[in-house]
Formats: C-alpha cells, structure tokens, sequence
C-alpha cells in the first residue's frame, strides 16, 4: 500500500487556485493602429494578467512586426509574452531560428499553431512540417539544446482547442484525438477557439477529460459586442451565433445599449466556463480594451495579490482581488 500524499496529509495545501488571467493581441498594422494598440496595453497592463498572447499572421507574414511587439512588451512593460507560432510556410529550419529569436527576446511561452493552409491550395515544401504536434517537437528540441541559457527551465508550450468540430475535421471525437496528440507531444495547456453557447466549453471539457487529456483547458472568449464581428467570427468556425443574440445585437438603439448586451452574454459565456471548472480565462480584445474591461469588471475573478510596479497600480481597483 503505497504511503500517503503530502495532499492527502495536508488538506489545506490542496486549496483552489487564483483564476488565470490573459489577453490576446495582434501585431499593428499601422502607425495609428500602433497608437491605439499601446492605449488598450497600458489599460490592459493596470489588470496585472498572467500573460498576453501576441498572434502570428498567415505564413508568418508579419513575423517582424510580431517579434518587435513581444520585445516592447518585455521590455517597456510587465506583461509577459506568450508568442503565438505557425507551422505553414517556415521549414524546419526557419521555425528553429524563429523560436530561438523569440528565447532571445525573453519569450518563455509559445502557442504552438497550425496555422492555415495556403488558400490557393498549394502543396508545403518539402520537408515541412505539417501539424501543431510537430511543432511542440521542435521546440522542445531548440529548448533542450538552449537549456543552460534557461537555467535549466522550460518553456511553456499551449495549443488551440476546439469546442467545436474544427472546420476540417470530421467530428469533435476526432479534435479531441489531435488535442490528446498534442499533449503527448508536450503541450502545457490549451486555449479554446471562440464559442458562442454556455455548454459548449462544458462539454469540450468532459471529451477530453474521458480521452486521456490531463493539461489544463482555458477558454477564449470574445465581448460579443460586434455583429460584423460575429458574423465574420461565425463563418471561419462553422458555428453560429445565437439568433437570439444577433437579434437583440442589431435592435439596440445605440452602441451603448449594444455594448452593454453584448458585454453580459460574454459574461453569461465566461461564468458557465468558470462553473464547468475553467482554471481562467482568455479575453480576445481585438486591440480594444474597453469591451474586454467591463467584461473583467463584471467577472470579479479571484486574483493573486501582487505588489504592482508604478506603471501598472494607476486603475488596479478595476478587478477585485482575492481576499
């Protein structure tokens, strides 16, 4: 019989831990969008989020202006980067360098990524990689041969989860088969694509539970604030938002009442995730941080009490900490 745990000797050790706060980000795409983008940072930043996601376009076509974000980020702010990265249009060889450059610039967290396929339908170079799977691989083979650098220590390695049957895929079971292979492969944790109904994170939780995956599944959530937004979201997923929800969207009578409608489904979508045992949440801001803000505002999640450097303590008041 084997002794017990030190959990199971210690109840009080075993308490339920703050919930994860983060954001995600893109790369700007001009000088203006560049001025507002460091507005919504330093509002972000006053949250004191766990990290922020900073995304990756297409083939890595914006892959510079990407690595000059993260370095600002780590840089000029508190805020730790988690620095999305695409499998499609690097080799092998190029995707070893980019990841060593990330490490570089103080990068510690990846979201490892298929990315699309090209739209012309094109065959990948030789020797490509093909799936996220492969990726993490690579990664933990430039992190081990960087593990002096790091101090021995790791990086932190997430990837997309789909609480709905991804577009390509034949069934969710299937999703869930590629989610367990990617912790195989050496995921940390998972972010959850947008959904739009309060069971779906639920259920996507129960799937992969009963298939084997253990790693941590945190959901993505968007305010529900913008119906080209939706409708555009709505068509790259295959899963439609609520009808109700559009209609109450496209009847307000001015953007405030729209906010404000939107603002309490993204709340609605977020509780239920939190009820279903979600270990934090993942706000996609789209670079704008008043939506996301009152969204936090009305989420009132337990977070860890942290001394904040004077950049960050101008509005910290807008979450309620833990007690």
């Amino acid at each position: 019989m084997s002794p017990p745990s030190l959990i199971d000797t210690h109840p009080n050790l075993a308490g339920a831990a703050p919930v994860a706060l983060s954001y995600e980000l893109f790369p700007p795409r001009s000088a203006a969008a560049a001025e507002s983008l460091w507005t919504t940072i330093g509002e972000l930043e006053t949250t004191d989020p766990d990290y922020v996601s900073v995304t990756y376009g297409a083939s890595g076509s914006n892959r510079n202006t990407a690595v000059e974000l993260i370095n600002r980020l780590v840089q000029e702010t508190t805020l730790r980067p988690l620095a999305h990265l695409t499998c499609v249009g690097n080799s092998p060889e190029e995707l070893a360098e980019i990841i060593g450059e990330l490490l570089d610039v103080g990068v510690r967290g990846i979201l490892a990524l298929r990315g699309d396929r090209p739209k012309d339908g094109g065959t990948p170079p030789e020797g490509s990689l093909r799936y996220a799977q492969d990726l993490i691989e690579l990664i933990r083979r430039v992190e081990q041969r960087r593990s002096a650098l790091l101090c021995a220590g790791k990086v932190a390695v997430g990837v997309a989860a789909y609480p709905t049957r991804h577009p390509e895929s034949p069934s969710e079971a299937h999703d869930v088969e590629v989610l367990l292979a990617k912790q195989r492969s050496g995921a940390d944790f998972a972010i959850t694509q947008v959904f739009f109904h309060t069971r779906q994170y639920a259920d996507l939780l129960a799937r992969a539970r009963r298939a084997g995956v253990t790693i941590p599944i945190i959901p993505g959530v968007m305010p529900l604030t913008s119906i080209r937004r939706l409708t555009r979201l709505g068509e790259l997923t295959g899963v439609e938002p609520t009808p109700e929800l559009m209609g109450r969207l496209a009847g307000a009578d001015t953007d405030a009442e729209r906010t404000r409608i939107g603002v309490n489904a993204t709340v609605d979508l977020a509780n239920a995730a939190l009820d279903a045992g979600a270990p934090g949440i993942h706000l996609y801001t789209f670079n704008e941080h008043a939506a996301a803000l009152e969204v936090l505002d009305k989420l009132a999640l337990p977070r860890p009490h942290r001394t904040l450097p004077n950049a960050s303590r101008r509005t910290a008041s807008r979450i309620r900490l833990a007690s």
